[in-house]
């Protein structure tokens, strides 16, 4: 039971410049028991988010932390026109998650390597009552951008490491990554933390890189990917990890270089069994 986790009441993290608003922002995920204690313990708050990781070095000269800060932001703009040019155009990905994650507002919703946020915006505004949505990502760029461009009444924002998340088993009804899976060094640790934090009966959304089915067309994309130091995930992988780490209702959608997943934590074994007797639903637009 989440409830009955040890909890922290916002007066206990208070510090010195501290914006009492970001506090009242994060005590419903506080309340609710979904953080680890030991990240309990080392959650700091810059800048408008809690972060868990610190400042990376600082670059010696200012005008090398803005080159640096340029470059990211380039890489991620470019890497997610490309992907939605030629595969899924952004306001489809919403409607499948808006439609496919069926919310009631009130859910716990994580976005997994979120960037400079706008998906978890969005997120945002399908909730209400006590519903929110935190947004982590492993850069300190992309959170300063997220909480100056994308900040919101349910939308709060977290630094820290997506391959191993600082949240309790089972802790979300939500969990997405609709932005840098094929970006991250490790996309197979993030998936599996995804499910380890999905609640019974809770849903998952992965927006990402696909390769598609000519050997050619592979072979060109995997080439242009690597350039970009962006990793290209096959048709199968996605699904069928998803597959062995248990979850059921698979379906995926691919539409030329992308690809959306989505699947279903089962809230009962005979759901498992019931599922794997079915191929996951698979449709090229």
């Amino acid at each position: 039971d989440l409830h009955s986790f040890p909890t922290r009441r916002p007066s206990d993290l208070r510090q010195p410049g501290v914006d009492s608003d970001v506090l009242a922002m994060w005590s419903p995920a506080l309340a609710r028991g979904l953080i680890r204690d030991e990240a309990m313990r080392s959650m700091r708050y810059r800048d408008g988010y809690t972060d868990l990781l610190g400042y990376p070095d600082r670059p010696r000269a200012l005008g090398s932390a803005t080159l640096i800060s340029l470059c990211a932001r380039v890489r991620w703009a470019g890497v997610c026109a490309l992907l939605r040019l030629g595969g899924v155009p952004i306001h489809v990905v919403r409607e499948w998650v808006r439609t496919g994650l069926g919310s009631d507002g009130e859910e716990r919703v994580l976005d997994v390597a979120c960037g400079p946020g706008h998906d978890t915006a969005f997120l945002a505004a399908q909730l209400d009552g006590t519903g929110f949505v935190i947004g982590v990502d492993d850069s300190v760029m992309m959170m300063r951008r997220a909480v100056r461009a994308n900040s919101g009444l349910h939308a709060v924002y977290m630094h820290a490491d997506t391959r191993s998340l600082p949240f309790h088993d089972g802790a979300f009804d939500v969990v997405s990554c609709l932005s840098g899976l094929h970006l991250s060094e490790e996309p197979m640790a993030v998936l599996h933390d995804m499910v380890r934090v999905l609640a019974p009966g809770g849903r998952l959304a992965v927006w990402t890189s696909c390769s598609g089915e000519s050997a050619l067309a592979r072979a060109g994309i995997e080439l242009a990917a690597a350039m970009c130091g962006v990793r290209v995930f096959d048709r199968t992988t996605i699904p069928a990890f998803l597959t062995a780490a248990g979850l059921i209702d698979i379906e995926q959608h691919m539409r030329g270089i992308s690809q959306f997943v989505t699947a279903r934590r089962s809230s009962c074994p005979a759901e498992i069994n019931e599922d794997r007797a079915r191929p996951a639903a698979t449709s090229r637009r």
